[in-house]
């Protein structure tokens, strides 16, 4: 009779866990990041001097633990996808924003504007209009030198805090992920509380993915080991410690990032995630920058060395018509008086248009508009391949994503049957424990 009650207590325990097991996966089947639990049972046997009866005598149900369906190789696959996506997705974020500013100011529009203008001075050197004209055009061209220039540093000063945003993150999950597996040491395996610890250990995996490429091992509790940028670089977390990570950007714009743990400083080449992506974007930050530079640099000289080689309306020799600040792209007009334009050449009188003719050398040989149209179009063109390899990951990491879930997501399907199943067999491991009640008080009545 003991057996008996022995064998429909078992059944209770093992089939209200899971129950339990079934409940919370349907509970969740929503929620990111959560693997599907499976409760393992088995036949309970009793064995004495090593012989084991056999199964047929039946002696209940044994709650061997809960199991999580997951796949370390899948998940693995998510993170690499995701670090690639990342990157791309953030490379673009800068590309769009420089090409916004260099359409933004319309540079080239207003270097067209400007050498169509010194045309009509050639055509009547002496008229105040077309030279007042000119005066505006070159203050217009200043202008988008200028504002480019301060747009391209307002876009770098974002993206230094971009990086600096995306290493404090990296250094909140390391920590995060040292407190995890700080508790998957301790935690008992097989047990939903050890379930859970797995998920959050893997959120925070494919979080860290996502600012830097990882590579990732684990021991047999689950604790893992993390290296960012590749399977050789530096150690971020390892058991509880973890590291902190820094972004820096030296004075030619090149941006560096290195990891700390202990007294070890090691530098770190992220090659996916938002990182790859900052540095991506610095780096063509500074390309943009020193290509206008160059434009910049080069129709100042052009325009001003024509001024001085020439004759204003007051039969003075030409002063220069720009002044350069700080930077190349610092461009302001020091030319204010329209007489002051030096149309003519030396000793050529008013009427004479001798040396304005000069700017289409200029714009000839110094090849500012094409230069400037250039820029725009190598720009707009690596954004575009950008997209397309961003379209291409995505299906990549959604096709990883929806691999991954095959094994670990909550099939609701699956889990009605599982319920009705645990139910029926909670129900005749009760009906047991009723019929070994029953039984009993039969023979106490007997007697």
């Amino acid at each position: 009779m003991s057996d008996l009650l022995g064998i429909g207590a078992s059944g209770v325990r093992a089939y209200q866990s899971a129950l339990t097991t079934v409940s919370e996966n349907i509970a969740n089947a929503g929620t990111a990041g959560y693997a599907r639990r499976a409760t393992t049972l088995s036949e309970l046997s009793s064995a004495t001097g090593g012989f084991t009866r056999r199964i047929d005598e039946g002696n209940g149900v044994l709650l061997s633990g809960v199991s999580r369906a997951a796949d370390q190789f899948r998940s693995a696959d998510v993170r690499a996808a995701g670090a690639d996506l990342a990157r791309s997705e953030t490379a673009i974020g800068w590309l769009d924003r420089i090409e916004t500013t260099f359409n933004g100011t319309q540079l080239g529009t207003r270097l067209t504007s400007f050498f169509n203008a010194t045309k009509a001075i050639a055509a009547d050197p002496s008229a105040t209009t077309p030279r007042q004209a000119l005066l505006e055009s070159a203050t217009a061209v200043a202008t988008a030198f200028a504002g480019t220039g301060k747009a391209l540093d307002a876009i770098t000063i974002e993206l230094d805090a971009a990086g600096t945003d995306a290493t404090a993150s990296l250094d909140a999950l390391g920590a995060s992920l040292g407190k995890i597996n700080d508790a998957l040491g301790r935690a008992q395996p097989n047990t939903a509380g050890a379930a859970q610890l797995l998920d959050q250990r893997d959120q925070l995996l494919e979080q860290m993915s996502a600012i830097s490429d990882v590579s990732v091992t684990t021991d047999a509790a689950g604790r893992s080991t993390v290296r960012l940028g590749n399977a050789t670089g530096p150690v971020f977390v390892a058991g509880s410690e973890a590291g902190h990570v820094s972004y820096a950007r030296n004075a030619e714009g090149a941006v560096s990032f290195s990891v700390q743990r202990g007294d070890t400083i090691s530098s770190l080449s992220p090659g996916g995630g938002v990182l790859a992506g900052v540095a991506e974007g610095a780096a063509r930050l500074v390309a943009a920058r020193d290509q206008l530079n160059t434009i910049a640099a080069g129709f100042v000289d052009g325009v001003n060395a024509v001024q001085s080689g020439g004759e204003d309306l007051n039969g003075k020799s030409g002063s220069e018509m720009f002044a350069v600040g700080a930077s190349p792209s610092d461009i302001s007009l020091a030319l204010t008086d329209p007489r002051g334009i030096a149309a003519a050449s030396t000793g050529g009188g008013s009427r004479n248009n001798g040396n304005i003719a000069a700017f289409d050398a200029v714009r000839v040989t110094g090849k500012a508009e094409a230069a400037v149209t250039a820029l725009v179009a190598g720009n707009a063109s690596a954004l575009n391949a950008r997209k397309s390899v961003a379209e291409a990951q995505s299906a990549i990491r959604d096709t990883a994503v929806n691999a991954r879930d095959t094994v670990s997501g909550v099939n609701l399907d699956t889990e009605a049957v599982d319920l009705l199943r645990f139910q029926q067999a909670y129900q005749a491991s009760s009906r047991i424990i009723q019929v070994a009640r029953e039984t009993l008080q039969s023979l106490l009545e007997i007697r």
